[in-house]
């Protein structure tokens, strides 16, 4: 009879003691009862960004302004970069990248010898020539502006720093290819034209010696007379360009 009774006050205790738990639960939750909010989540009161708020643009190089006062030294230390694949030096080999002695100014696909990628024989067509806009688009990001080329370099983001290193290709072989005029439409606080508006009579919208791309040889301005004085004539086709080009 005591074993039973033993067992039933082991039993009760427990019942008891759940009993208690559950009572708790219930007292709590009613006493702490929360209504559960409307929207979830925590609102950040952060001011949103003007209307038509986009990236500033940056306005090409002005060549006629930035060359004359660019550093050459910084530029060569700059090029550091470029010569694990490239030899800059007059009638040195190819390397990885196609030599560069010459390359400003010159016709793209220069170097004999030298296996082009197909991207940048398809884009020969569109820029024959490695103007120095041409140079500073394709050192920007070479495998956006000629989709496809073999070059696995990531680009130059400092646009000093493409400047520099642009002078510094023009004093290896290439001092022949001209400097074009100042640029007003391309100086600091000049409003980029519309598209299909044609640059004012005047401006330096240079061209290639028979008329080529912009970035090359200067505009003579009324007086028939070019800002810049320059030697007379671009490198020879045997001379210039680059795939850094590839």
């Amino acid at each position: 009879m005591s074993g039973d009774l033993k067992w039933n006050k082991i039993l009760g205790a427990g019942l008891a003691t759940a009993f208690v738990i559950i009572g708790v639960q219930q007292v709590t939750g009613f006493i702490y009862q929360s209504e559960a909010p409307e929207k979830m989540g925590y609102f950040v009161d952060a001011p949103e960004e003007a209307a038509g708020g986009a990236a500033e643009v940056e306005l090409p190089p002005d060549w006629g302004t930035v060359l004359p006062a660019a550093d050459v030294a910084a530029g060569e230390a700059a090029f550091a970069r470029c010569q694990a694949c490239h030899n800059i030096a007059q009638g040195g080999a190819n390397g990885i990248g196609p030599n560069l002695f010459g390359v400003v100014g010159g016709p793209v696909m220069h170097a004999a010898g030298f296996a082009y990628s197909d991207a940048m024989s398809a884009h020969k067509a569109e820029a024959p020539n490695w103007t120095y806009d041409e140079l500073d688009q394709f050192i920007t990001n070479p495998g956006r502006h000629v989709p496809g080329t073999k070059m696995s370099f990531a680009g130059i983001r400092d646009q000093q720093t493409r400047i520099n290193l642009i002078a510094y290709l023009r004093s290896q072989g290439s001092g022949g290819y001209a400097i074009p005029a100042p640029d007003p439409a391309r100086q600091p606080g000049a409003a980029a034209p519309a598209e299909g508006v044609e640059v004012a009579p005047g401006a330096s919208q240079a061209t290639e010696d028979a008329g080529g791309p912009a970035g090359g040889a200067p505009i003579t301005g009324a007086a028939g007379q070019p800002a810049i004085e320059q030697s007379p004539a671009a490198p020879s086709a045997a001379d210039s360009s680059t795939e850094s080009p590839r």
